[in-house]
């Protein structure tokens, strides 16, 4: 093995467990890869900066300078980030202006919600509409046994479908710690509607009690948007835990490079992932959901939506600060992961005598 595939082969192993070895850095798959990161769009989160959000110190629309700032492609945005700056408080007058400043910085938004009820669905399509977005995230945090839970969640999916096909939108249905990534693929093939899709969240499959690259391939064909982000693996009971970090860390168990790769080159012509967005959860803090001896019908808790809580020792003021520098780093973790498979790539095209289309 030449050292340019030592160091593909070394990059893309790292975390990953001797069960998924890479695959060789051929000149037809170095070719590829060009295309897809020539073809990457990289989005901005609130998440981020959720505690300057919180705390008012920026507003949604300080988001998209981010984005611009940092040459980012677009944003994702909560329906609720930002508290009563927020989108959902926002009266149409302002909803205007926040479109126009997107447009005229050329980013696309995306928006979340943290459910999927019919109430909550409404609202985040009106103003989806009155912006001029067409792709929204939901997740479901339902109580009960998992049958009880797939059958409400297969209903709520039933109405969204409904509502992509009336308005052209798309959703996508993130793995959101409770449900396992087989059994969101099965409620969103029973559903059967290709405007209905997955988010595939770097970190949530740990608290399912699943692997990250079992998880990716099970939800594989139907993964639309991504969330990166660095996560350690805290065991609980018969499960795991998760706890925010920052992406790319010494303490980030995960196999960021590998589900990178993995994610650019899903789709057999076009791109299948319409957008990675940078969602950094440093400090982020979520309990194990399923267990490894759980029962056949488990039991699913409540759960709230997700917030982070200030770390011990920290202030608000510490922790304002310390949002930017972290959101800042992860660009440029990401950025410097994406050059690095360039570079291979390109190198391996040159050993080739073949040079980049």
């Amino acid at each position: 093995m030449n050292a340019i595939q030592a160091r593909f082969a070394a990059l893309l192993r790292h975390n990953a467990g001797s069960e998924a070895p890479p695959p060789l850095l051929t000149p037809a798959l170095a070719g590829r890869l060009l295309e897809r990161l020539d073809g990457i769009r990289l989005f901005a989160h609130g998440y981020p900066l959720l505690t300057n959000l919180t705390q008012l110190r920026i507003k949604p629309e300080d988001m998209l300078d981010f984005a611009y700032r940092h040459e980012l492609q677009g944003l994702s945005l909560h329906l609720l980030d930002g508290e009563e700056n927020s989108l959902s408080r926002m009266i149409p007058a302002q909803l205007q202006a926040f479109a126009d400043k997107a447009r005229a910085l050329g980013l696309d938004v995306h928006l979340e919600i943290s459910s999927t009820r019919r109430e909550d669905v409404d609202q985040v399509v009106a103003i989806a509409r009155a912006i001029g977005t067409r792709n929204i995230r939901v997740y479901s945090r339902y109580e009960g046994h998992l049958s009880r839970v797939m059958a409400i969640i297969e209903t709520d999916l039933r109405y969204l479908s409904e509502l992509a096909d009336r308005y052209d939108l798309h959703f996508d249905f993130e793995q959101h710690e409770e449900l396992k990534s087989f059994e969101i693929a099965q409620l969103l093939r029973q559903v059967g509607n290709p405007r209905l899709n997955a988010l595939f969240d770097f970190g949530n499959m740990i608290n399912a009690c699943e692997q990250p690259l079992p998880a990716l391939q099970a939800l594989a064909p139907y993964i639309r948007q991504v969330h990166l982000k660095g996560v350690r693996i805290v065991p609980e009971q018969n499960g795991f835990g998760h706890y925010g970090v920052l992406h790319g860390s010494p303490e980030d168990d995960l196999p960021g490079a590998r589900m990178l790769f993995e994610l650019l080159m899903l789709g057999d012509g076009t791109p299948q992932v319409v957008a990675f967005i940078l969602e950094q959860e440093n400090h982020y803090i979520a309990p194990a959901f399923r267990q490894s001896d759980e029962a056949e019908d488990p039991f699913i808790p409540y759960r709230e939506m997700s917030e982070t809580g200030l770390p011990p020792g920290y202030t608000v003021e510490r922790m304002v600060a310390d949002e930017h520098r972290w959101a800042n780093n992860q660009v440029r973790h990401v950025r410097g992961l994406l050059t690095e498979l360039r570079v291979l790539a390109e190198l391996t095209l040159a050993e080739a005598g073949q040079s980049p289309a």
